[in-house]
């Protein structure tokens, strides 16, 4: 297989360790994060979950809360609950634990295929992922002038490359209407598991929303004058998935407002076809010494 280190990083994440009957146990990657990637908590909880049901019922939604931030450097406890097993759905809650304290709650609803009434939005028309920019060509052509934290960034290896359409948030501080079009893929091959591609798109799917949200106002997640984390996220998962091809995730932020922003996300397979669509609400909060600073200009 051709999988890349940071893939295959990502597959031993998700491949949590059993303790008891309905609990696990995962570790999150040695990167130097100061909180744990939201990301890595969804896709580790959907794995947790996954083990309690049969194989033939596939996962058709989630809905997560984030109550704390996970510390990288300690396990992470996910204790499952059986809520239902029903004729064609399954539905578990998962709890995620450290320190003695829940860090975050998940619950996921299972179904058995079924045939029925097909249809979805069409696809945005955008540029295709081959006619744009490398990860490694942006990294290239912009890095030397990023802040540091930026750089640190771009600079690892990651298991997902992003390509997205338009690069004016990420090289100006210009207010743009807040819909975002980003194309991404895994850099290597997974195992050919239903299950693990959900949990791989699942990971996939925290990433630039938040951003998307800041669009309106000139402003990245990576600006230090913010306070920037995820609070609830949402998937609906329409159709199976096969990560290793490229996705269009085409966001847009209806709103932001009391400290907290609200981005919809539709992902798209290469063919056209919408196989998930994903809701997030985040804390966006500027802090207060820049608060009392914008307050008096």
């Amino acid at each position: 297989m051709n999988t890349s280190k940071a893939v295959a990083s990502l597959v031993e994440i998700l491949d949590l360790e059993k303790l008891e009957e309905d609990l696990f146990r995962g570790v999150s990657p040695k990167v130097g994060w100061q909180r744990v990637f939201g990301g890595q908590v969804i896709g580790q909880a959907l794995v947790a979950a996954s083990r309690t049901v049969v194989s033939k019922r596939h996962v058709h939604s989630l809905h997560c809360y984030f109550m704390r931030p996970g510390d990288p450097e300690v396990p992470i406890i996910y204790q499952v609950d059986r809520i239902r097993d029903g004729g064609s759905f399954t539905t578990r809650r998962v709890v995620a634990l450290q320190h003695g304290k829940a860090i975050f709650s998940m619950s996921a609803s299972f179904q058995v295929h079924e045939p029925g009434l097909e249809h979805f939005i069409a696809m945005p028309k955008v540029t295709p992922p081959e006619s744009l920019p490398s990860e490694k060509e942006l990294a290239e052509k912009y890095i030397d002038h990023a802040p540091e934290n930026v750089r640190h960034y771009w600079q690892r290896a990651r298991p997902i490359e992003l390509r997205p359409t338009d690069l004016t948030h990420f090289i100006s501080s210009r207010k743009l209407d807040p819909i975002q079009n980003i194309w991404f893929r895994a850099t290597g091959d997974l195992p050919d598991d239903p299950a693990i591609q959900a949990c791989v798109l699942a990971y996939a799917s925290d990433m630039t929303l938040l951003d998307t949200s800041l669009y309106a106002h000139g402003r990245a997640v990576f600006d230090p004058q913010l306070q920037v984390a995820s609070l609830d996220h949402a998937i609906w998962f329409h159709r199976p998935v096969h990560m290793e091809d490229w996705h269009l995730y085409t966001q847009d932020s209806p709103n932001t407002s009391g400290g907290r922003g609200f981005t919809r996300g539709s992902i798209y397979a290469r063919d056209g076809a919408l196989v998930a669509s994903v809701a997030q609400e985040g804390l966006i909060r500027v802090r207060r010494a820049q608060a009392e600073s914008e307050a008096k200009s």
